[in-house]
C-alpha cells in the first residue's frame, strides 16, 4: 500500500444532480440510515411484523458504501492507514463470526440465528485488488498482477489444500484464518465475490459518472437477474420482489449520480465503528425479545 494520494485525486467528475448534488459524508449517512432499515429486518424477521420494504431500500446500502469506499480510496492520503481501518476491523468481526461456529454456542440465538455480516472483509480484499490495478496504471507490473490475481485466486488453493489434508485440526486452523487474518471472497457470504466484481467495474470506470452508471446497471441485472434465473430457473416474477430481490440495489445509482465529489462533514470514525456496533447492539436485542416472546 502506498501512502501517497494518486493523480486520481486530481480529476473532479460533474455532479449530474440539477440541485448541486450530495457530499460523500451525505451518502454515507443515507447509507447508514438504509442499512439500518435493511438490518431490522435482517435481526427481527422472526417476529414477523417487520415489513419487507424495509430490506428492499436496505439494498441501497451495500452499494452507496462500496461506492464511497472506492471514493476513500482514490482520494485518501495514507492508503495504509485507510486499508488497516478497515482490515482490522473486519478480523475483529471475523473472529467473533468463527466463535459463533465453534466456541461461542451459548451465545447463538435459540432458534439457530447469529450475525454472519461480512462486508468489511470484502471490502479489505477489494482494496487490494484496487491497489494491484493502481501499480499496473504506473507500471509497478509484478506487485499490480500479484495484488489483482492473489485475492482472486487465492480460494482455489485455500480449496486444494482442505482437500488435500482433511484432518479435522488442518481444517479448523485454516478455517480461523479464512474467517480473520485472511479473507477469501468465495467464502464470504455477506458481499464476496459481487463485492469484488461490482468494486473493479465501479472503480475501472470511476472518470466517467454516466459510464459508471451504466456499467453498474447492466453488472446488477446480469449478476442478480439474468445468472439468479439461470441458478434458479423455477424463480417466478413474484420471487424477484418477495425472495430475490437483490437487484434492487440498482436503485442506488440515484444518489451516486448525485454525488458532487466533495467530501462534506460529519464524523470519519463513525462510520468505522458503527457498522459493529450496531450489529451486536441490534442482535443481542432481537436474542431478548425471542426470548421474552417464547418464554
Amino acid at each position: 500500500m502506498q501512502h501517497s494520494k494518486t493523480t486520481d485525486s486530481s480529476f473532479h467528475i460533474p455532479c449530474l444532480c440539477p440541485a448541486g448534488g450530495v457530499s460523500g459524508f451525505a451518502l454515507k449517512y443515507l447509507a447508514m440510515a438504509l442499512m439500518v432499515l435493511d438490518h431490522i429486518e435482517y435481526f427481527f424477521a422472526f417476529t414477523g411484523k417487520i415489513p419487507l420494504f424495509f430490506s428492499w431500500l436496505g439494498r441501497l446500502s451495500a452499494p452507496l458504501f462500496l461506492f464511497c469506499v472506492i471514493e476513500g480510496f482514490i482520494h485518501t492520503h495514507d492508503r495504509k492507514k485507510y486499508f488497516l481501518r478497515i482490515y482490522l476491523l473486519s478480523v475483529f468481526m471475523g473472529a467473533i463470526h468463527f466463535s459463533f461456529y465453534n466456541i461461542g454456542f451459548a451465545l447463538v440465538r435459540p432458534d439457530g440465528f447469529f450475525p454472519q455480516n461480512q462486508m468489511l472483509a470484502s471490502f479489505s480484499i477489494l482494496i487490494v485488488v484496487l491497489q494491484g490495478f493502481d501499480w499496473c496504471a504506473h507500471k509497478k507490473w509484478l506487485r499490480g498482477l500479484c495484488a489483482i490475481l492473489i485475492p482472486i485466486l487465492l480460494p482455489f488453493a485455500v480449496s486444494a489444500l482442505m482437500m488435500a489434508f482433511p484432518q479435522p485440526v488442518f481444517n479448523f486452523s485454516i478455517s480461523l484464518l479464512v474467517f480473520t487474518v485472511l479473507p477469501i471472497h468465495s467464502f464470504i457470504m455477506d458481499g464476496g465475490t459481487a463485492v469484488l466484481l461490482f468494486g473493479v467495474i465501479l472503480y475501472l470506470s470511476r472518470r466517467n459518472r454516466k459510464l459508471q452508471a451504466a456499467a453498474f446497471i447492466v453488472t446488477t441485472i446480469l449478476w442478480d437477474i439474468v445468472r439468479l434465473h439461470f441458478m434458479a430457473p423455477d424463480l417466478r416474477f413474484i420471487d424477484f420482489f418477495t425472495l430475490a430481490y437483490e437487484w434492487m440495489e440498482v436503485f442506488a445509482v440515484i444518489p451516486m449520480l448525485c454525488y458532487n465529489g466533495t467530501k462534506g462533514r460529519g464524523s470519519k470514525r463513525l462510520f468505522y465503528w458503527f457498522y459493529p456496533v450496531h450489529i451486536y447492539v441490534l442482535y443481542a436485542l432481537s436474542c431478548l425479545l425471542y426470548l421474552f416472546l417464547n418464554r
